[in-house]
C-alpha cells in the first residue's frame, strides 16, 4: 500500500475517523494495529521480521538500562547491532558481497562467473533497523530512559507514515509523544493537509512526469548523446529530490492528523551554495543519524586531522552503500567524500559567491548520475558520454522529443520552475506580508495544487525511489 495507491485514500481517512472518535487509551492500539496492516500490504512476512527486531531490541533496551556492569552494557549493545545489522546484510548485502567475490574469483582465474540473484529486500528495512539501532545506542549513552511499555516501543518503530521511507526517527523526539494524549488541533490538521498536498504535488506532478523522461535514458544510456544524458542527469536531481522530499511532507502531514510532529527532513537543499550547506539541508535525519552515531563513534573530529578527513570519507563511503547494494552507490559516496573534504581544505582559497549555487547543482547532478545508473557498466558509458563533450543540441532534441512529445518536456519544465519559484519564496519568507495572503491567497494556492494533480499529474510511475532502500 503505497501513498499514491488508492487503497491508502481510504486507508487514512478511516484511521482518522476511528482515531477520534475511540477512546484515548486505544488510540495507540488502533495505530500500532493499523501501521503493521499497512507494512504487511506488501508481503504479510514482512511483518513477522518487524515484529521480531522490535521485541529484541525491546529487550535489550530494558537489560542495558539495567545493567550496571559496563561490559554487560557492551554485549547488549553488540547484541543488538548484530541482530539489526544482520538482518540488513542478510537480505540486502549478500548478493552484492557473493556476486563481488564472483567477480574477482572470475578475473583471477578466467572462469566464468556464476552470480546470485538478489534477494527480495522487506520495504523500509534500511529505515527501521536505524530506528531501532538510534533508541539502543541512546538509552547506552544514557540520552533517554528504556520504554517499558512494549506497544509505546513497537508503534515508535512501526508508525505508518514514517516506517518504509523515514524521516529516521529518534525515540526522544517521536517516540515520546505517543506517551502523550493528544488533543484535537485544527491548524495542525489543516496544516497538515497543506503539507500532504503539497508533497503529492511534488511526487504525482513534477517526479513521476520527470521519470517518464528520465527512466527510458538511463535504461538504455548507451544509446544517447551526452547532452541528453547530461540533461537527463539534471531531470533526475529535480526527481528524487520531489520524490523523497514530497514523500517526507506527506509522511510529516499524515502524521499531524494524528497530533504528532515528525522531524524536518528538508530544507530546500537544492539552493545550497556549497556542499557543506547541502548536507545540512538535504535528507537531515540520515546525516544527523550518521554523524551521531557512525561519524562520533569513529572519533568524529576529536582525533589526529589526517584521520579526521579519513572518518569524514568513510561516512560518505558508508552512507552511499547504506542507499543501495551496489559500487554505483559507493562511487556516490565516494564523490561526496572527495570534495567534502577538497571543500575544508580549500576553505580559505574557495570563495564562489554568485557561481556557489552553480557549482552545488552541477556537481550534485553529475554525482547523481552514479546513484541512478543501473550498473557499474552504464555509469562508465554514461560519463564517457558526457565528458567526451560530443554533444548535440539538434540531435539531443530528436532524442528527448523522441521520448515524450513536446507538451510533458514543457509540463515539467513548468513543474521544475514552480518549485524553485515555491522554494525560493520559502527560503526569503517572500510575499509572506501580502494582504490576504492567509484567507484568500493560501487557499487558492493550494485549490490550484489540487486540480494540477488530476490535469497534469502523471499516474503510471507510483512507486516512491527509496522505498529500494
Amino acid at each position: 500500500m503505497g501513498f499514491t495507491s488508492l487503497q491508502f485514500v481510504f486507508f487514512v481517512p478511516i484511521v482518522f475517523g476511528l482515531y477520534w472518535t475511540i477512546p484515548v487509551r486505544w488510540r495507540n492500539l488502533l495505530l500500532l494495529a493499523a501501521s503493521y496492516y499497512f507494512y504487511m500490504t506488501w508481503n504479510y512476512r514482512f511483518g513477522a521480521l518487524l515484529f521480531a527486531t522490535t521485541f529484541i531490541d525491546w529487550m535489550l533496551g530494558m537489560q542495558i538500562e539495567k545493567s550496571v556492569s559496563p561490559k554487560k552494557k557492551k554485549l547488549f549493545v553488540a547484541l543488538s547491532l548484530i541482530s539489526n545489522l544482520g538482518c540488513l546484510a542478510a537480505f540486502k548485502y549478500t548478493a552484492f558481497l557473493y556476486n563481488t567475490f564472483e567477480w574477482t574469483r572470475s578475473e583471477i582465474s578466467g572462469m566464468n562467473p556464476h552470480y546470485m540473484e538478489a534477494l527480495i529486500i522487506p520495504v523500509g528495512l534500511s529505515f527501521y533497523v536505524f530506528h531501532s539501532l538510534s533508541y539502543i545506542i541512546d538509552i547506552s549513552r544514557g540520552k533517554i530512559k528504556a520504554e517499558t511499555n512494549f506497544g509505546t516501543f513497537a508503534l515508535f518503530v512501526s508508525f505508518f507514515p514514517q516506517l518504509v521511507a523515514g524521516p529516521i526517527a529518534r525515540f526522544g523526539e517521536l517516540g515520546v509523544q505517543f506517551r502523550e494524549e493528544k488533543k484535537w488541533n485544527t491548524e495542525q490538521f489543516l496544516s497538515g493537509c497543506r503539507l500532504v498536498l503539497w508533497g503529492y504535488f511534488k511526487k504525482i506532478v513534477i517526479a513521476d512526469r520527470l521519470a517518464t523522461i528520465v527512466n527510458p535514458v538511463f535504461e538504455n544510456p548507451e544509446t544517447y548523446n551526452g547532452l541528453t544524458l547530461f540533461i537527463a542527469g539534471i531531470f533526475f536531481t529535480v526527481q528524487v529530490y520531489c520524490d523523497f522530499s514530497g514523500y517526507s511532507d506527506i509522511a510529516a502531514g499524515v502524521a499531524r492528523f494524528f497530533g504528532y510532529e515528525l522531524k524536518l527532513n528538508w530544507r530546500r537543499p537544492l539552493l545550497s551554495k556549497s556542499l557543506h550547506e547541502f548536507w545540512g539541508r538535504n535528507h537531515i535525519s540520515m546525516t544527523s543519524w550518521f554523524r551521531d552515531y557512525l561519524y562520533i563513534s569513529l572519533g568524529g573530529s576529536r582525533v589526529a586531522y589526517p584521520r579526521w578527513l579519513l572518518n569524514l570519507f568513510l561516512v560518505f563511503l558508508i552512507s552511499g552503500l547504506w542507499h543501495g547494494a551496489s559500487w554505483t552507490f559507493v562511487v556516490w559516496g565516494a564523490l561526496h567524500g572527495i570534495v567534502y573534504i577538497v571543500e575544508i581544505v580549500l576553505k580559505d582559497k574557495l570563495r564562489i559567491p554568485f557561481g556557489g549555487w552553480i557549482y552545488l547543482f552541477l556537481f550534485h547532478s553529475l554525482a547523481l548520475i552514479a546513484f541512478r545508473a543501473q550498473s557499474f557498466t552504464d555509469l562508465t558509458t554514461i560519463y564517457h558520454h558526457i565528458f567526451s563533450f560530443h554533444w548535440s543540441a539538434e540531435v539531443s532534441y530528436t532524442e528527448l522529443t523522441a521520448i515524450a512529445d513536446r507538451l510533458p518536456v514543457v509540463l515539467s519544465f513548468v513543474g521544475i520552475a514552480c518549485l524553485f519559484a515555491y522554494e525560493l519564496r520559502e527560503e526569503h519568507r517572500w510575499l509572506s506580508t501580502i494582504p490576504k495572503m492567509k484567507t484568500v491567497w493560501r487557499p487558492l494556492f493550494y485549490t490550484l495544487l489540487f486540480v494540477s494533480l488530476f490535469t497534469i499529474g502523471e499516474f503510471s510511475a507510483n512507486e516512491f525511489i527509496y522505498f529500494h532502500f
